[in-house]
């Protein structure tokens, strides 16, 4: 199967990986399993900062207990760190130890800090996000929604209006830096794809008729990101199912699936790609009747009704919507095909940029001076 993963909900809430049963279903991860994940970082997490802090002993005033960190001089705020903390939890907090709620802030602390360092990067390039970027940002967030609505959803995430508008500049910002510093580097020739193919030549037989497909999904369930350009993330089971309602309709007045899938499907692996999933083996989908039967009720370009998307257990955790690109028989396809050459094109531009990214993220982390308090505190705390 052919697969093209990548990489201001009013939240800021982890995304899920989600599809078609035996595809790409959503993969719901549990507490315990994310909470098992963050311990394994922890310690590297304390471990950084615990060198830059060692670096600097001594040689700078004490903080205020405001501010959690600093970089580069600027200060990032305590009151800050607590916002995204508690919007990390949802609607249903879980009941955290002490180890696990401060194993959680150290992750969202890290992740504020490299944030930090890429608004201060793209300040130093000219890249930073305009206030008429920002505003029409706010304009497409606030479309499916009435002012009261909205006003709703900024309150139930304890977030102002101002805080919506710095969390959209600063995503807005980064997506214009990594587009000029990584994207516009990346150039994938023919050469690259004829040696692709001919490594992965058996992939490219089909065995077994393939559908490509296009998703947009909308989850339940609360997570740390959403993987949309609009960071569009249902909190609960009665906003997921009115966003996916008001989605349909968009797209039944003939917006693009690409374009509503990019800006507010809630699935991180396909939302970059305007929901495309690949080529799906039609064995695969026939583990979900409903949505095979679907499938084959369509003609290429057209898209499913709202659809229950269901977890592990068959449990409800979100809807979706499909779109059919094509039904392909099964054979070999040659590299001559152009949607051969477009998925080989993705595969290898989309590893190529997530290694830029890491390499790039890891060079600015180098070259900046961090001050990491609660790591701090939790080094000082554990060696009494």
């Amino acid at each position: 199967m052919l697969s093209e993963n990548r990489s201001v909900d009013l939240s800021l809430s982890a995304g899920a990986f989600t599809g078609p049963a035996g595809v790409t279903r959503l993969q719901v991860e549990s507490q315990v399993e994310s909470i098992a994940r963050m311990r394994l970082r922890v310690a590297f997490l304390i471990l950084i900062a615990g060198a830059s802090l060692a670096g600097i002993a001594g040689c700078h005033r004490s903080p205020s207990a405001d501010v959690v960190a600093t970089v580069n001089g600027k200060e990032l705020m305590r009151a800050e760190l607590d916002r995204n903390y508690k919007a990390s939890l949802g609607d249903a907090p879980q009941k955290l130890s002490p180890e696990e709620a401060d194993i959680r802030r150290l992750t969202i602390l890290h992740q504020m800090i490299t944030d930090e360092i890429l608004e201060q990067r793209a300040g130093k390039l000219n890249l930073a996000a305009s206030d008429e970027d920002v505003n029409a940002k706010i304009t497409e967030l606030k479309a499916p929604y009435t002012q009261e609505e909205f006003d709703n959803q900024l309150k139930q995430r304890d977030m102002t209006l101002d805080d919506l508008k710095r969390n959209i500049r600063r995503s807005l910002t980064k997506d214009k830096l990594i587009n000029k510093e990584i994207e516009s580097r990346v150039n994938i020739t023919d050469a690259e794809i004829s040696t692709y193919y001919a490594a992965h030549k058996a992939e490219f037989n089909l065995i077994e008729p393939q559908y490509h497909l296009a998703q947009i999904i909308v989850t339940s369930a609360p997570a740390q990101q959403s993987g949309n350009l609009q960071n569009s993330k249902a909190s609960n089971d009665a906003d997921a199912r009115k966003k996916i309602q008001i989605l349909h309709n968009r797209l039944e007045s003939g917006e693009d699936f690409g374009a509503v899938a990019m800006n507010f499907s809630e699935d991180p692996n396909t939302a970059s790609n305007g929901g495309d999933m690949g080529f799906v083996a039609e064995s695969a989908l026939k583990a979900d009747p409903q949505v095979y039967d679907a499938l084959n009720k369509l003609k290429p370009g057209q898209f499913t009704d709202v659809m229950p998307l269901a977890g592990p257990g068959n449990k409800p955790i979100g809807y979706a919507i499909y779109r059919l690109l094509s039904r392909d028989p099964a054979g070999q396809r040659e590299l001559n095909d152009p949607r051969v050459q477009q998925a080989i094109h993705t595969t290898l531009h989309n590893n190529r940029v997530q290694l830029l990214e890491n390499a790039y993220f890891e060079k600015l982390q180098n070259e900046a001076k961090i001050q990491n308090y609660l790591a701090d505190q939790i080094l000082k705390q554990g060696a009494q």
